[in-house]
């Protein structure tokens, strides 16, 4: 039994804590979880739900308490703020523990690599859905091909019945997703890595007879951007919302500048933004290219919505996510991935990914 500290116990933290507590032994590891948060709760629930679990309060901004925890662990999911992840990081590092969480942000994941370097453990960071998930996905559509010229990849984590303006329901962590709205987009345009401005180059789809509009947003590559910029001519991530959401949102971030008061705006959207755990999950990948001396399209579009698993009910956005990481890690106690350095998500085996017990949410 290999032992598992789950940092957060949010939405995301209950899931990856669910999927792993009770994951048995005669379909593959199994593992003795803790849990730390900030809040005393949240531990004092997650124990109360999950009996075998143990926990205790932990500030995700101060090493020490960070390794009080970590003593003895095999692994590490950071399910904490995005921007506790590089403490979070080194801690693990220090004590030779593998590393796993799910930011989009660039920042930081640039500090996550930089431990890597030379870590006699993993190193695993954004492996979630997007970035994550919809890498390994996009690496997949690219094998067949024997040139690629453009990916497109697109996420939308959406409500099944908006009811405001927004079009919009809180399904995941508020300040990440401002951060995403406010920060500078990695692409690859012409061969050439770039970077663009959030919120900008609209564009509308219909998936499954529904319309939705996507538009630039930061994060969604993950490490795909660098991998591919000698290999594709346009490579880029965007987020799918509903039609106008994106106009009310650059109101709000550009006009009313918001963006220049991002923990105002997350208070406003926390007060008056209901969350919700009836969503749906879309996912788009397009790869355009040549297969067999002629241009063709491979196309990954699915809808993944909230479900009843183990008689509990699950947003699609905790059930995606948390598949995304804790398949990665399971993947690891197979020993079917390295297990030192810097794991980048495109260099995951799409089918090995689909079969873990796990990533089958995602087949």
């Amino acid at each position: 039994m290999k032992e598992l500290v789950i940092l957060g116990a949010g939405k995301i933290g209950r899931m990856v804590c669910h999927f792993m507590s009770e994951a048995k032994a005669d379909s593959g590891n199994s593992y003795s979880v803790r849990i730390g948060d900030a809040s005393q709760d949240a531990i004092d629930h997650i124990k109360k739900v999950y009996p075998g679990v143990t926990g205790q309060v932990v500030d995700f901004s101060d090493g020490k308490s960070v390794t009080a925890l970590l003593k003895g662990a095999w692994a590490v999911v950071s399910c904490a703020p995005f921007h506790c992840n590089p403490i979070i990081a080194q801690a693990a590092k220090d004590h030779g523990v593998h590393y796993f969480d799910l930011t989009e942000d660039v920042e930081v994941t640039n500090q996550v690599k930089e431990l890597a370097v030379g870590s006699k453990t993993l190193f695993a960071p954004q492996c979630g859905l997007a970035p994550g998930f919809i890498t390994i996905t996009a690496n997949h559509l690219m094998q067949s091909m024997s040139e690629v010229s453009d990916l497109r990849l697109r996420v939308g984590a959406l409500p099944r019945y908006p009811s405001n303006r927004l079009k919009y329901n809180l399904t995941w962590s508020t300040a990440g997703l401002i951060n995403e709205y406010c920060q500078p987009c990695e692409s690859v345009e012409n061969g050439e890595l770039t970077t663009v401005p959030p919120m900008e180059q609209l564009e509308h789809m219909t998936i499954d007879g529904v319309e939705y509009e996507a538009f630039n947003t930061s994060g969604g590559l993950g490490t795909l951007a660098i991998t591919l910029k000698d290999k594709v001519q346009n490579v880029n991530y965007k987020t799918m919302r509903y039609p106008g959401h994106c106009d009310l949102m650059k109101f709000l971030l550009h006009d009313l500048q918001m963006q220049n008061d991002q923990e105002g705006l997350g208070r406003i959207f926390e007060k008056s933004l209901p969350a919700t755990f009836q969503d749906q999950i879309v996912i788009f990948v397009s790869a355009t290219g040549q297969y067999r001396s002629r241009l063709a399209e491979r196309t990954y579009a699915k809808t993944i919505y909230h479900q009843e698993i183990d008689g509990k009910n699950w947003s699609g956005i905790q059930i995606t996510t948390a598949a995304g990481v804790t398949a990665i890690v399971d993947m690891l106690a197979a020993g079917e991935l390295p297990d030192s350095g810097l794991l980048k998500m495109e260099d995951v085996d799409y089918d090995k990914f689909l079969a873990n017990r796990f990533g089958k949410y995602y087949a």
